[in-house]
Formats: structure tokens, sequence, C-alpha cells
């Protein structure tokens, strides 16, 4: 038992030196800093159909006239067909387009945070794009299709993003699987994640927690760690952070009451750990909690998803606040509880119900362009 112990001291001291000589090359900016623009990947038909796109199309329509008034919104469109067609809505909802720019570029499906690039800064402050390994949450099947999901074309993405705009890139595929929805960081060292999203047999067998804590701080700059156990295969992404706890600022986690989480299915022991949770100098962070919805999400087309929807999956930008929004007697309230959070910024409600019926919200589509 003496050696045992040794044995594992003995690791635990090597761990923990290995973490401390970790050289920090990359940063990556809290997500209120802010923005040259914004990166949304459009749908289109040539996955899930026609009706599916056209279900969507007018959350795009109005995420692009939100984020065009006070940054660049650079569009993915599969091909030239669907850009014309995309410019023919925007111009149909008189969307001014001097901020928008297009990318032509084949995609699988439209989670931007998930397959995106990621950006961050290198140690001279210059702009790099991050391309993270992405195997469609865990090689997960498709319940539209039955078969597994379809993830080459969006695996390609960063690359080509930064292909196009001659940025420096770093390739992880090989080094980390990790979608940018499984992570939330306070732009001050500190990384709030699940589990259950990264380290799973289904992302990185191969890796320990501390082997994803050193690859997190070489790549991301962060030297703290809020693990929350999760829920593997409670839903396609096994729990990703962003649906239930987010970094509002660097001080500020806004995140649900005890009620509403355990309703979302965290764990008690994760709602513990969460409120519990301090930064990397030991100080406790301020809670800013909102509701879920009142009701079960109901779609457009009066699908009732059986379900309550989250506010937490909101996206910072240069002058506006996007929120999920449902059609529901809550959405007003979420809508004014995180306007006390960003006094300098809009809080606009963003009809999010027909995207909750395919797994996610206003964050999950989004990915930021620092400037």
């Amino acid at each position: 038992m003496t050696f045992l112990c040794l044995v594992f001291l003995f690791s635990c001291k090597k761990g923990e030196k290995e973490f401390a000589e970790t050289e920090i090359l990359y940063t990556f900016p809290e997500e209120s800093h802010p923005h040259e623009g914004t990166w949304l990947q459009w749908p289109h038909q040539y996955q899930y159909g026609v009706d599916y796109r056209n279900s969507l199309d007018p959350t795009w329509v109005a995420m692009t006239r939100e984020l065009c008034t006070g940054e660049k919104v650079h569009i993915i469109a599969y091909d030239e067909v669907e850009k014309t067609r995309i410019i023919d809505l925007l111009m149909a909802e008189s969307v001014d387009l001097t901020n928008i720019d297009f990318r032509i570029y084949k995609t699988d499906d439209v989670w931007v945070r998930d397959n995106g690039p990621i950006f961050v800064h290198d140690k001279n402050g210059d702009l790099v794009i991050q391309d993270w390994g992405f195997n469609g949450w865990g090689n997960k099947i498709d319940q539209l299709t039955g078969e597994l999901i379809q993830s080459e074309n969006c695996n390609l993405i960063p690359q080509k993003i930064a292909t196009d705009l001659g940025l420096a890139f770093v390739d992880l595929n090989t080094t980390l699987i990790n979608e940018g929805g499984s992570i939330e960081i306070d732009g001050n060292g500190t990384l709030l994640a699940c589990e259950s999203s990264i380290l799973n047999k289904n992302r990185n067998p191969q890796l320990s927690k501390l082997d994803v804590e050193i690859i997190f701080k070489k790549y991301l700059g962060v030297t703290h760690f809020i693990w929350l156990t999760g829920r593997a295969g409670l839903d396609i992404t096994d729990q990703h952070i962003d649906g239930f706890a987010r970094f509002g600022n660097s001080a500020t986690i806004v995140t649900m009451n005890e009620d509403d989480l355990l309703d979302y299915d965290v764990r008690s022991s994760d709602i513990r750990t969460l409120y519990d949770a301090k930064n990397k100098d030991g100080v406790p962070y301020t809670f800013l909690k909102v509701p879920l919805t009142k009701n079960n999400v109901v779609t457009t087309n009066g699908v009732d998803l059986g379900y309550k929807g989250s506010y937490v999956n909101y996206y910072i930008a240069n002058e506006k606040v996007l929120v999920p929004n449902y059609n529901d007697p809550n959405d007003a309230i979420a809508n004014e509880i995180i306007q006390t959070l960003y006094p300098t910024r809009t809080v606009v409600g963003i009809d999010c119900r027909n995207l909750y019926e395919n797994g996610g919200m206003v964050h999950c589509v989004t990915q930021q362009q620092p400037l």
C-alpha cells in the first residue's frame, strides 16, 4: 500500500511539473472583447432538404440583420446558387449588405461554433486560426438520416478560412477533438467544461485529463480548470457546457437556478461544483441566473418538442447581444435579466424555435473573429 501511494504521489508531482513547464503559445480572448466580425454557416438544402433550410432561414436573416450594424458578417454559402438565394433573402428583408461578405465553402450543416475556426492571439498579438479536430460530436448517428453524421466538409472550414484570410494556421486535428461549444473561457486564464464532451471514448480515448489540460494551456492560454462531469449520451453533444453555463464576462457566470438546472438534466454534483466555482486567483464568480422557458418549446409549424428552452446559449456581439427566444412568456424576463449585464449593448431576441428542434441555439451557430 505504501509503495502504491508513493507511485501515485510521484505521478502527481510529475504531472504537476509537466503542466507547470508547458509554455503558453496562444491566448483565447473572451467573447465580449471587440470583434472584427462574426462567422455564420448558412442553412442549405443539400444535406437535409428544402424544408429544413427554409425553416431556419428566418433565424439567419434575423441574426445577420442585428450583427451587421456593429461588425462584419462573414456568411459561408454552400455554392453560388445559395449565395444568390441568401442575398435575395436579405434584400427582401431590407438588410444592409455593406458589412456582409460571402465565402463559398461546402458545409454539412450550420454548427460553426463547433466545427469552425478558433481565433486566438499568438505571443506577438497577431491573430491565428486554430483547427481543432471535429468528428461529428463523437461519430454520432444522424437522427434525420439514420446514418453516421457527415462532418468532412465542416471539418475543412477552418483551414479554408485561414487560407483565404492569409492567417497563420495551427492544425490540431490529431491533437484533440474539441468542439467550440464544449468549452467556456473567461479571458483571464480559466476554462469551464464538461468532461463528458471532451474526455470521452468517442472523442479522445487516448488522453488523460492532465493531457487535455496541458493541450489547453499551450494553445488557449488557460491555467485553471473547472471540470463538471456532464452526461455522456444525454444529447448529440454529450452535454456541451454552453447550453447551461457561460462566462458572461471575466467575472460572471451566466446560468440558471438549481431547479431549472435539474430540469435541464444537469447533475446535482455538477450544480454544486458550478456554484462553487472560483477564478484562477481563488475569487468566486458572480452569478447571473436566468430561467428556462415557462412552457415546452413549440416550433413554428406546431411541433411540441417536449422540453423547455435555455436562454444561456446567447452570443455577445460588438453592439448587440443575441438571445435565443421561443415565443414564450419568459422571453422578455430572460432578455431583461441578460440586458443588466451588458449596459452598453442592446439585447435582441432571436427566434430559435426551429433551430432548437435540431439541437442548438444562437451561440451554437455563431463564431467570433476578434480584432
